[in-house]
C-alpha cells in the first residue's frame, strides 16, 4: 500500500488558471519525495491540498482523487486525517496559537483525547527529539524563529502520523535545527513512514528518494 497516491489531480484558487492539471504523484513507505518549483507555482497549495486542508477549511478548486494509505482522503472524518497526515508549513508564526511550548504541543493531542500518561509521553519525546526539552514550559513568543519552526514541528510529531508533509521547513533553521529536520526525516524513512518535502535548496535533498518539479501547471519527476 502506498502512504500516499493522487490520480488526475488538478488545483487551483476559486479564480484563474489551475496550479496543477491531471497530475500524479506517489509515496511509498519509508519513502521521502521532494517538490521542488519557482516561487508562486502552487508548492504550498499543494500541501494544503494533500493534507485535506483544501478545500475543507480553506477555498479552492480541487478535482481528481488522493488516497491516503488506501482510503480517500475526502472521505475521512477530520481525526483520522490528523492522524494520518501532520504538516509543518514555512511561517511558523501561522501555526502555533498557544502562550507555552507544552501548550502547543498538547493541543493536538488534547484534541484527540489522549490519555493523560500517552499525552505526557509523546510531548516529551517529541520536544526530546527535536532538541528542545529544556524550553518545555517557556514562552513560544520568546523563541527564534528557527525554534519556533522546531515547536510546530514537534508538535505535528506528537501525533505520529504516518505521511510528514514539511512546506521549506529549512528556510528559517539555522545549521542545528537542519540536522535535526534531516534526523527527523531519516527516523521517519527508517520507521516505514512517509515525507514529502517542499524544497528548493540542493543543498538540503540528499535526504530524498525522488525529486518531482512543479511549474506552469505540471508536476514532472527530475532524472538525476
Amino acid at each position: 500500500m502506498m502512504a500516499l497516491k493522487a490520480r488526475q489531480l488538478t488545483f487551483g484558487h476559486l479564480e484563474g488558471p489551475p496550479l496543477l492539471e491531471k497530475g500524479e504523484l506517489e509515496i511509498g513507505k519509508g519513502e521521502c519525495v521532494a517538490v521542488t518549483g519557482p516561487s508562486g507555482a502552487g508548492k504550498s497549495t499543494l500541501c494544503h491540498v494533500l493534507a485535506g486542508v483544501i478545500p475543507r477549511s480553506l477555498p479552492g478548486r480541487v478535482s481528481g482523487e488522493i488516497l491516503l494509505f488506501g482510503d480517500r482522503l475526502w472521505d475521512l472524518p477530520l481525526a483520522e486525517t490528523v492522524r494520518r497526515v501532520g504538516v509543518v508549513f514555512q511561517d511558523p508564526d501561522a501555526q502555533l496559537f498557544f502562550p507555552t511550548v507544552e501548550a502547543e504541543v498538547a493541543f493536538g493531542l488534547e484534541n484527540l483525547c489522549f490519555p493523560e500518561e500517552e499525552m505526557a509521553r509523546r510531548i516529551g519525546a517529541s520536544l526530546d527529539f527535536v532538541g528542545l526539552s529544556r524550553y518545555r514550559c517557556q514562552a513560544t513568543q520568546d523563541l527564534s524563529q528557527g525554534q519556533k519552526q522546531l515547536v510546530a514541528l514537534a508538535a505535528v510529531l506528537a501525533l505520529e502520523p504516518g505521511l510528514l508533509i514539511l512546506d521549506e521547513i529549512f528556510a528559517s533553521l539555522d545549521q542545528q535545527g537542519a540536522a535535526v529536520v534531516q534526523g527527523v526525516i531519516a527516523d521517519y524513512k527508517a520507521k516505514g513512514r512517509a515525507v514529502l518535502l517542499v524544497e528548493h535548496d540542493p543543498e538540503n535533498l540528499p535526504v530524498v528518494d525522488r525529486i518531482l518539479h512543479l511549474a506552469q501547471g505540471k508536476l514532472r519527476e527530475v532524472v538525476p
